[in-house]
């Protein structure tokens, strides 16, 4: 059964960090594209980080490169999303979901990602 749960959401100032955490059950996680998706209330799911778990390849959004960076512990099937340098628009549903197997598509988007986290809030105040 594939299975996501993220954690690591809660409140920061503007200009602080957070961490988010994806673990993702064993049987899913091997080689496959592990994507990190925010939602705001009235929009649709938007792409903001993605990797590979077989390898070493990462996609971020414009909104957050260099902001934001991504990291893997294969050990124990987790992916972090390391979120710096936060504005109040990151306020969202942040949410982590398993995509396609062998790569990373090269747009990422929700419509690629069958499995989904229950989601985890994350509110930056100015």
């Amino acid at each position: 059964q594939v299975q996501l749960v993220e954690s690591g959401g809660g409140s920061a100032q503007a200009g602080g960090s957070l961490r988010l955490s994806c673990a993702v059950s064993q049987t899913t996680y091997s080689k496959k594209c592990i994507g990190w998706f925010r939602q705001v209330p009235g929009k649709g799911r938007e792409g903001v980080a993605a990797i590979y778990t077989g390898g070493s390849s990462k996609w971020y959004a414009d909104s957050v490169t260099g902001r934001f960076t991504l990291s893997q512990d294969n050990a124990n099937g987790t992916v972090y999303l390391d979120m710096s340098a936060l504005k109040p628009e990151d306020t969202a549903i942040y949410y982590c979901a398993a995509g396609p197997s062998g790569y990373c598509p090269p747009r990422v988007t929700a419509s690629l990602f069958g499995y989904w986290g229950q989601g985890t809030q994350v509110t930056v105040s100015a």
